[in-house]
């Protein structure tokens, strides 16, 4: 399909969407029907959504507050410095198939307004329509652009900048198998935020900790889709064979039990520890998209583990708090990517971008320091421009080097 739509454009897409979402008209959401839609939502509805949208900037401007420019002086007459410049657009995938995924909208584009990115395409993928609510979080949130379409040709849509007249620099947002796996191949023509597989939730769990909470959160988690994993981490014998008997009765209480069920089935854990510090082991090992920790001592916990996408401290901290509205984001890493990667944060839509000015005084040392580690490195071209400038600023020095000959180019 990308390599189609790379080949063949709009017209690509155009058959793409009728093939999947049987739509065959306009691909830009009016401002008319922009607001029709808006005009659909509950009063309750919009007060949530904007309750939410405040949380996430509010986390959002914390986050660019504390990244910094800055300029040195590392040597009399040299200049280093770090400027932070946003990118120009961002394509921002909304999905809306199974469920209609308004939180997604806020924790993309709010993200990407507050790190000054002056463009934002937003996609949603549900039979070609949009649901009223993921209209309203992304208009609230300051979206420019959005395209009633999804799925692979939304991906190739917004990297390729089609309809619109502009590619986007980075795409973000979840999105089911074939959107990640989209994103992932168009990544080096494009950013990405996060490869997201399946959504991933665990739990650490002692003694102390309640087996119903447990189980109530492990199916929330569960119902993202069949193959979804909710694991359990406990240095309690009790709580787990208790979380076990509990999981198939609270799974059965859910209208999409089949979906829980299966998930817990085919992929939920259950893992006894020896101890703390057993425990934060597999949990780092497993480095979960979702962690909860449900013990006493939080602290040695927040100390000590160091693989999660997010973390949720206490039985107060539910991971549809941060899903939904606590203002962290709720885009994050999957299949043990949190090993060395987080998730969607201000600083994925901004570059950092490092500046030198070097004095003629300076020249002596640094030219002299860049041309011998050029010629050590076999690296002829790099040494001359070097030796050019100590040529140039200090042409009563003899040097011991090939020096150009000006006159001869003239």
């Amino acid at each position: 399909m990308l390599a189609r739509i790379a080949d063949e454009g709009e017209a690509a897409v155009r058959d793409y969407a009728m093939q999947f979402d049987n739509w065959e008209g306009d691909f830009i959401l009016s401002d008319e029907k922009r607001a029709q839609l808006i005009a659909q939502v509950p009063e309750q509805t919009k007060q949530d959504i904007q309750f939410a949208y405040k949380q996430v900037r509010t986390f959002a401007e914390a986050q660019r507050a504390s990244m910094q420019e800055f300029e040195i002086q590392s040597e009399p007459g040299v200049k280093l410095g770090q400027k932070i410049i946003p990118v120009n657009c961002a394509g921002c995938y909304v999905p809306g198939g199974r469920y209609s995924h308004a939180a997604s909208a806020l924790m993309s584009v709010a993200t990407a307004k507050v790190a000054g990115v002056k463009n934002h395409r937003l996609l949603t993928a549900k039979d070609g329509s949009i649901h009223p609510a993921i209209v309203y979080a992304m208009d609230l949130a300051g979206a420019d652009i959005i395209l009633e379409m999804g799925g692979v040709h939304a991906i190739a849509t917004m990297a390729k900048g089609l309809f619109t007249g502009e590619a986007a620099d980075i795409l973000v947002g979840p999105g089911n198998g074939y959107v990640a796996e989209a994103k992932r191949l168009l990544f080096g023509e494009v950013g990405i935020d996060v490869f997201a597989g399946p959504t991933e939730s665990a739990i650490i769990a002692d003694d102390s900790a309640d087996p119903m909470t447990i189980a109530v959160d492990l199916v929330s988690q569960a119902e993202h889709g069949y193959d979804s994993p909710v694991w359990l981490f406990t240095t309690s014998r009790r709580i787990g064979e208790k979380v076990a008997e509990l999981m198939p009765k609270v799974a059965a209480d859910m209208p999409n039990h089949e979906v829980v069920q299966s998930a817990w089935d085919v992929h939920g854990e259950i893992i006894l520890c020896d101890s703390r510090e057993e425990c934060a082991k597999v949990s780092d090992d497993y480095a979960s998209e979702h962690l909860q920790v449900i013990t006493e001592d939080l602290q040695w916990w927040a100390e000590n583990l160091t693989n999660y996408g997010s973390l949720f401290l206490g039985e107060g901290s539910t991971v549809t708090h941060g899903d939904k509205c606590s203002g962290t984001n709720h885009i994050l890493p999957t299949k043990r990517v949190a090993r060395y990667s987080g998730g969607l944060n201000v600083q994925k839509f901004l570059k950092i971008l490092t500046y030198q000015e070097i004095d003629e005084s300076a020249n002596l040392a640094f030219s002299t320091a860049g041309s011998r580690i050029s010629r050590a490195e076999g690296m002829e071209g790099h040494a001359r421009a070097c030796d050019w400038r100590l040529r140039k600023y200090y042409p009563d020095t003899e040097w011991d080097f090939h020096v150009y000959d000006q006159k001869r180019y003239d």
